[in-house]
């Protein structure tokens, strides 16, 4: 996982940060290579991977499925969570600073962690989700708890066009006293999403105000998609 680590921090996180900033989500184009993605695939029916599959229409939450990773997760999902959540750590502050939330997370993964599980979330969150034709995520925020990262990422895992057609990535920012806007993006096999968790500053004329996000999958319209979602604090169930 060396090569990875590597790969990670020679990232430009600087202009990551300005778009994060900017528009709320940013894409880092091959994080993994195509071996990764499909191996990550191939993990999908070891069971023992796995703490909880979620069938997601019984919810009503779409159509298809996802499942949670246990502890401990396997190496390649470790060191993205650890190492990408070093870079994102001063972006989180920054938004906390300029809506003036008292609140200043950790440094660390492990800090972070530790701070969930003494609000009894202990439960690992990284996942992976898998559409098939008709699958569709609907539009919802990744809150577990108290305790949370304003920060997720997102990795894809198969060829748009050539693995499925359709099953675009939906963001939408909910503007107060406005309609809501929404982004759709089409990133390709092995690119990193980086999102908001949950909402995101955008700056006014009497300075910073607090604006929600939620992001979902429109309808695969044929083959199969797999993505890999890295949310960093940990879940009470």
């Amino acid at each position: 996982m060396e090569e990875l680590e590597t790969q990670l921090t020679e990232v430009n996180w600087s202009s990551v940060s300005e778009k994060i900033n900017d528009k709320g989500f940013a894409v880092i184009p091959r994080v993994l290579s195509d071996g990764q993605c499909e191996e990550i695939i191939g993990d999908y029916n070891k069971e023992d991977l796995y703490r909880k599959t979620v069938v997601m229409e019984r919810y009503r939450f779409g159509l298809g499925e996802y499942k949670y990773f246990n502890y401990p997760l396997p190496a390649i999902i470790q060191t993205l969570r650890e190492t990408i959540y070093l870079q994102l750590v001063p972006t989180a502050n920054l938004w906390m600073k300029v809506l003036k939330i008292d609140k200043i997370f950790p440094e660390t993964l492990s800090e972070l962690l530790a701070d969930c599980h003494k609000n009894n979330q202990m439960k690992p969150t990284p996942l992976i989700l898998k559409y098939g034709k008709g699958g569709f995520n609907t539009l919802h925020q990744d809150l577990y708890g108290e305790e949370y990262f304003p920060l997720q990422a997102v990795l894809f895992l198969n060829k748009t066009e050539e693995d499925y057609s359709g099953g675009e990535f939906v963001l939408t920012q909910q503007i107060p006293r406005a309609q809501s806007k929404a982004i759709v993006l089409k990133p390709k096999k092995g690119d990193m999403l980086i999102l908001t968790t949950n909402f995101r500053p955008i700056k006014g004329t009497k300075g910073y105000y607090r604006v929600n996000m939620k992001h979902g999958v429109s309808e695969v319209n044929s083959g199969e998609r797999h993505t890999l979602g890295v949310i960093f604090h940990d879940a009470r169930s």
